[in-house]
């Protein structure tokens, strides 16, 4: 299993800057070549099973509340991802435990669809910096396929130190 990680992790400044939380929409994009690589990332060959896509920040102070997945052009045949959220530091937290699966779990992406979050979990807030990552499942990648993830939530604030407030002054 490989980490990818996309260039642009780094994530547009958020709208606003009330301490009080921002009702806020990231958007998140993944897409593969022909050969089923992954633009934009640091992986030079195909995506595989059990890959774990890391396609972005999700905020410390962030309640996870719901995401659209968009996938507007199938990839290969009988893959899937799951997509959730695991530490930037790569440490649990009791409290809010990582959960690769907390949005949805075995999306089918060799069909063109937009579906909503799936995952029956109640909104949780990030205590520190998290990747929004896409598991990847059932098949390895081999042709072009174009997916995009919108998650919204609360911003209600930053935690001083979090990865994301030092890409973003």
């Amino acid at each position: 299993m490989a980490n990818v990680n996309t260039n642009a992790m780094k994530q547009a400044k958020l709208f606003g800057n009330s301490p009080f939380g921002n009702l806020t929409a990231l958007p998140f994009h993944f897409e593969t070549n022909a050969s089923g690589i992954a633009l934009n990332t640091d992986l030079a060959t195909a995506v595989q099973v059990a890959d774990v896509v890391r396609i972005g920040i999700l905020p410390a102070g962030m309640t996870l509340m719901d995401a659209n997945i968009i996938v507007s052009d199938a990839f290969t045949a009988a893959t899937t991802a799951s997509i959730g959220f695991l530490y930037t530091d790569g440490v649990d937290v009791t409290a809010v435990p990582q959960d690769a699966a907390y949005f949805v779990s075995a999306l089918d992406t060799a069909t063109a669809a937009a579906t909503r979050k799936t995952g029956v979990k109640a909104p949780v807030v990030l205590p520190k910096d998290a990747w929004l990552t896409l598991t990847i499942g059932g098949a390895a990648h081999a042709a072009v396929g174009v997916l995009d993830v919108i998650v919204q939530g609360i911003h209600t604030g930053e935690v001083a130190g979090s990865l994301a407030s030092q890409q973003n002054p």
